[in-house]
């Protein structure tokens, strides 16, 4: 039986030379040993084989059967040790590897995507994977190690400040922009015309919103500011759906920033005056992240944001 604890990776490629070589003096050149001590080394191997793996000749020396045997084991086992370490080479440098990336929806509209799109170009043997959440669902992953980067807001979960560590695991938040909420109205509204809007001058209408009555949002917080209570009693939860109630006359919706080129162009996209609405986005890692994860932060921290306002 084949003692497996003499096969370190220092024997099997010492064997795989001599084995190419047919000579244990050229294998000893090679690999930087006397020919005492392949010879020494050899011995051990064919011990730990239970056999002779080499016939000695005049000149030099060839394989057994056995030896022939080992020698293809040998060779596999040198080709994945080979190409494992290239991974990792590639993976700690950035240029390898699978980075999983997780983004709440409205970022995956034109950051995530424009950024991905640049990454790819400058990494492509990078395997991208994308998850799609909530932003809390979103910092569990990342805390179980189910993601290497996320993007997140805060907004409405309670998810960490700049910079700071969230949780006992350590991750930490990178800021990357402030999403500021515009206000979709119908073509014909007679608000339509204005360059902007004051949150006010909509107390009147319906709001078209997905977060269940009573739960604080944005829009509710803002309004309460304004000086009024939203009237909302159209509960929708995609945005598409969202924008054709807005695009039938049945209400008004706020939209991200970040989400202004996925609004139709029967709608008309207005910014609010004065305290408008904003969240913040933030990019999460781990502790240890990535050296891919950090690159892609940076890229996305590089993102400008490109508003589809509609004209006047």
């Amino acid at each position: 039986m084949l003692d497996t604890n003499a096969l370190d990776t220092a024997a099997l490629r010492l064997f795989d030379e001599v084995a190419r070589s047919g000579s244990f003096t050229a294998a000893a050149e090679l690999l930087g040993y006397t020919q005492s001590a392949v010879s020494r080394r050899v011995a051990a191997l064919e011990r730990a084989a239970g056999g002779p793996l080499f016939e000695r000749l005049a000149r030099g020396v060839r394989l057994t059967p056995a030896g022939v045997a080992l020698h293809r084991h040998a060779v596999a086992v040198l080709d994945r040790l080979d190409r494992a370490g290239e991974e990792l080479a590639a993976i700690h440098g950035g240029r390898g590897g699978t980075l999983r990336v997780g983004a709440f929806a409205t970022a995956n509209v034109d950051l995530v995507p424009g950024t991905l799109k640049r990454f790819a170009g400058r990494h492509p043997r990078v395997e991208l994977r994308l998850i799609e959440g909530l932003s809390a669902r979103l910092m569990d992953r990342l805390r179980a190690g189910a993601i290497d980067v996320a993007v997140i807001s805060d907004y409405p979960a309670g998810l960490p400040a700049e910079g700071s560590r969230a949780g006992s695991e350590g991750a930490r938040a990178v800021p990357l922009l402030e999403d500021r909420l515009l206000v979709a109205l119908p073509a014909g509204h007679r608000l339509a015309g204005e360059p902007e809007v004051d949150l006010r001058d909509l107390a009147g209408e319906n709001w078209i919103e997905a977060a269940p009555r009573g739960q604080p949002t944005l829009l509710v917080t803002a309004c309460a500011a304004a000086g009024f209570t939203p009237r909302s009693g159209l509960r929708v939860a995609e945005w598409s759906g969202k924008f054709g109630f807005v695009a039938a006359g049945l209400g008004v919706t706020l939209v991200p920033e970040l989400a202004a080129r996925a609004v139709p162009g029967d709608l008309v996209l207005r910014p609010l005056r004065g305290m408008a609405p904003v969240r913040k986005v933030y990019a999460a890692l781990p502790e240890i992240p990535l050296p891919a994860a950090r690159e892609l932060v940076e890229m996305l921290g590089q993102w400008e944001v490109c508003t589809t306002v509609s004209p006047t």
